[in-house]
């Protein structure tokens, strides 16, 4: 139903540095062209900016584009999150005003709201869906239990979680419980926020705002560690004539035929570097050289300060 590797449009709104609507919509294009059909935003990605980057889009160029937005976070508040059914309603709206559509394939909650049962938030999305404004609902940064619960009072279409090569939380359980159920795992950040770019991240580099400057494993002394990590791995791919960020979506998009990864940048020549990561196919020897080189809980830090990660739930 959509490219093996989508484009996420967090970008868009400004979250990792200044850009312009031009050059989003050079991004989109050149995303397009490269094969890439499904397009994931979200209502506060640059409060409504990169929908309507989107929505312009879609408006002068026609392409048969496959949209996903989120909801949930309550604007001007603090990690406030609000599921009620009038709120996810109204978000919606304004988020099919922007896109320029009447319907989006996929309506996501951005997190769950800890005080209200998963069972109520699906069977809003139901709603919605029977009312042909979403075609299917999803779920972010949600445990396999909630996927369990919310799936038996309506299907789910979509987890989306963050999942990379130095984000493996959900190969402990997510995944498969998305398996065993028939929903599509969808990573994001798979290119780990810039750290799997074609050149070696530099923290110190970073806009004195970007959320980046928060992540632990992109500070002091367990950055330096990551970094020597992550070098070697850089080295691995040139030695066999593969840029960085085709190899780290190749590895993700071997961990099963539901996994679907939207990695996002703002820049045309940014996505160049992936091009080709769905036909790229990673051996055996290459997979076990790869978790030689990055096994399983390799970095140092965690990848959210504790404010950001008051949102996510946690199940191991």
């Amino acid at each position: 139903m959509v490219s093996a590797v989508g484009l996420g449009c967090l970008s868009f709104g400004g979250t990792f540095g200044a850009t312009t609507r031009q050059d989003s919509l050079r991004c989109l294009d050149a995303a397009w062209d490269q094969g890439i059909t499904f397009y994931d935003t979200a209502n506060i990605y640059g409060t409504g900016l990169s929908e309507e980057i989107i929505g312009e889009w879609l408006r002068s160029r026609l392409h048969p584009a496959i949209l996903a937005t989120k909801a949930g976070f309550v604007a001007g508040s603090k990690g406030g999150i609000d599921n009620s059914a009038a709120h996810l309603r109204r978000e919606l709206q304004g988020s099919l005003r922007r896109l320029g559509r009447d319907h989006v394939a996929l309506f996501y909650i951005h997190r769950h709201e800890k005080s209200r049962p998963i069972e109520e938030v699906a069977d809003t999305m139901a709603r919605l869906q029977a009312e042909g404004l979403i075609g299917g609902y999803g779920m972010s940064e949600v445990s396999p239990g909630t996927l369990r619960r919310a799936h038996a009072i309506h299907p789910c279409r979509a987890i989306q979680n963050e999942y990379s090569l130095w984000t493996r939380q959900p190969d402990l359980g997510l995944i498969r419980a998305c398996a065993d159920l028939g929903v599509a795992f969808v990573p994001f950040a798979p290119l780990g926020r810039g750290v799997f770019g074609q050149q070696i991240l530099d923290p110190a580099k970073l806009d004195p705002g970007e959320f980046r400057r928060r992540i632990p494993r992109l500070q002091g002394s367990d950055w330096q560690r990551n970094k020597a990590l992550i070098t070697a791995f850089s080295d691995w791919c040139a030695q066999r004539g593969h840029k960085v960020p085709a190899v780290a979506l190749a590895w993700i998009l071997s961990r099963g035929a539901h996994v679907i990864p939207i990695p996002g940048t703002r820049t045309a020549t940014h996505l160049a570097d992936w091009k080709g990561a769905d036909t790229l196919t990673l051996s055996q020897q290459d997979l076990a050289e790869i978790d030689s080189l990055l096994p399983a809980g390799f970095a140092y830090g965690d990848r959210y300060d504790d404010e950001q990660a008051a949102t996510v739930e946690r199940y191991c």
